[in-house]
């Protein structure tokens, strides 16, 4: 299996003395962890199949910031449908905020690695994740 490209962007962080920015990545759960990941956050509502929780070398799960049964199967992953299952999926982290809030109290503490199944990293609710953690 071919390793994905990580995808990392910095978060902005208030400029104070010593602290230091946040990098978000994000990477496939089956790929091998680094030693740039950081903490290593599983992302996805389900539990990726064939992988046991030992290999994962995952630090949390945070299956609540994950999108809905409902949205998740409505998506497919068709790349069309991306821009909607976006604006509904903001509109579900924002139904809820605890979900989102609790990532973003991980991801200022420094490296975070949001981890998926997802095979298509661009097209993926860590994706949209990641680009709230970086606004």
């Amino acid at each position: 299996m071919t390793a994905a490209p990580r995808r990392w962007a910095k978060a902005r962080t208030k400029k104070t003395t010593g602290s230091k920015r946040t990098l978000i990545g994000i990477k496939r759960v089956y790929d091998p962890p680094g030693p740039a990941d950081g903490t290593r956050i599983l992302v996805d509502r389900l539990w990726p199949r064939g992988l046991s929780k030992d290999d994962a070398a995952l630090d949390q799960w945070l299956k609540d910031v994950a999108p809905s049964n409902e949205l998740r199967r409505w998506y497919g992953h068709a790349p069309d449908r991306f821009a909607e299952f976006r604006r509904r999926y903001l509109a579900e982290l924002k139904a809820a905020p605890e979900a989102f809030a609790a990532l973003r109290d991980v991801a200022g503490s420094g490296t975070v690695t949001l981890l998926t199944a997802t095979r298509e990293l661009t097209l993926s609710h860590a994706e949209v994740l990641k680009q709230l953690l970086t606004e």
